[in-house]
């Protein structure tokens, strides 16, 4: 069994590099700055919940806010990624990028409002 885990190992870890090599070869500048505003995104939601969970949520609306403006941001950028992500054409052909992302804009400012509207 001990033989069987550096062979595991050694396959993972090839795995992994051939998938970093090829995000890095393959993905279009403008998909790569989505993806860092979504793990940004991920990061702040798991800090503001952390932040709940571990100090306080006395402010109980601000964090509802918060949190759901997250979430919800994360959730119109998925959402945006995949409907510009190259390769996506058959699914999306009757929306133009251009139109992808003015509805992500209008949905945004809605979805902020809606925050603000938690804010207290």
């Amino acid at each position: 069994m001990s033989q069987n885990q550096p062979s595991t190992s050694k396959t993972l870890q090839s795995s992994l590099n051939s998938l970093i090599s090829n995000y890095a070869n393959t993905t279009p500048p403008r998909i790569k700055l989505v993806d860092s505003f979504l793990l940004f995104l991920l990061l702040s939601g798991v800090l503001q919940f952390a932040y709940r969970i571990l100090i306080t949520s006395f402010p109980y609306n601000a964090f509802l806010g918060g949190f759901g403006s997250t979430v919800g941001q994360f959730v119109l950028l998925a959402g945006l990624r995949a409907q510009v992500s190259p390769g996506r054409d058959v699914e999306f052909k009757e929306v133009s990028q251009e139109r992808a992302f003015a509805d992500f804009c209008a949905a945004s400012i809605v979805l902020h409002l809606f925050a603000y509207n938690f804010l207290g």
